[in-house]
């Protein structure tokens, strides 16, 4: 796996990562939604913000979690749905480097 995207905050800032830490284990447990879910429901979010590290690093996560290859593109036609075609070029760039 890749390094954390956020390993540099974790260096400079240890109470500002493990706030950050906390704050994502809160919300990527398995609840009400499956853990693979919360996972697409990010990728999605950061492909709509063009975050290409992040959309690799949560398109891994939910995949480890269980998501299919085809989980993950089809998060990614709602997400062109909702977000448009910059999401997708985000999306192209983190999978080419994933798969």
């Amino acid at each position: 796996m890749s390094e954390h995207p956020l390993k540099i905050i974790e260096t400079l800032d240890p109470e500002l990562h493990k706030l950050v830490q906390n704050t994502a284990e809160f919300a990527l447990e398995d609840g009400a939604l499956p853990q693979k879910f919360k996972f697409l429901l990010a990728m999605a979010l950061d492909a709509a913000h063009g975050a290409v590290r992040g959309v690799k690093f949560l398109a891994r996560a939910a995949m480890q979690s269980g998501a299919t290859k085809e989980e993950v593109m089809e998060t990614l036609r709602v997400t062109h749905y909702v977000s448009g075609a910059g999401s997708i070029y985000t999306a192209a760039q983190a999978l080419g480097e994933l798969f």
